[in-house]
């Protein structure tokens, strides 16, 4: 491969511009049409009509489903306690941990077939402590969603839409953070 020089003529600028340069405004060339956004509308997460739930879970911190929901599944091993099925009280509640959770809702596996529409009664820890002071429990009544058969034998995969969630604490507020 053999160089060649090749020689680039370039104009020379004038020392002082013409007249009609000088008169002549610079103005940039003209913009395309922008479309307009439409401005946006706030709206309350929650409504005076609508029951009690968590604005968000943060999914940031823990896997989310590939979905594309209006509220997205946190994946979460949770303690669940099932404290009633269908308005009876369990005599001993049954100790069950959640596969996934939302702000609307709950998906775990139970020993217990439940037909769908059966308004349940749960508690699930969000935080425990070490000791028990500082835990965070949601007490929540729920109605099943869907109901179907586990790959474990003799267990079923319940889905429930939480119906009120209430928050309970056990360990004490500082008086500084409560409102008069």
């Amino acid at each position: 491969m053999s160089a060649t020089k090749r020689l680039t003529l370039f104009e020379s600028w004038p020392a002082e511009p013409t007249a009609a340069a000088q008169e002549a405004p610079v103005r940039p060339p003209p913009l395309a049409e922008v479309p307009r956004l439409p401005a946006l509308r706030l709206a309350p997460l929650l409504g005076p009509t609508q029951p009690r739930r968590f604005v968000r879970v943060p999914t940031h911190a823990v896997g989310v489903h590939p979905e594309h929901r209006e509220y997205p599944r946190a994946i979460l091993n949770l303690p669940l306690r099932l404290r009633s099925t269908g308005g009876l009280p369990e005599e001993f509640p049954i100790t069950l941990v959640t596969r996934n959770i939302s702000s609307t809702g709950v998906y775990f596996l139970c020993p217990k077939q439940m037909s769908v529409g059966t308004s349940i009664e749960l508690e699930i820890v969000l935080v425990s402590k070490p000791l028990g002071l500082g835990n965070v429990v949601v007490a929540t009544m729920a109605h099943v969603c869907r109901a179907e058969t586990a790959a474990t034998p003799g267990w079923y995969g319940i889905a429930a839409a939480f119906d009120d969630v209430q928050f309970d604490r056990d360990d004490r507020i500082p008086s500084r953070y409560l409102k008069p």
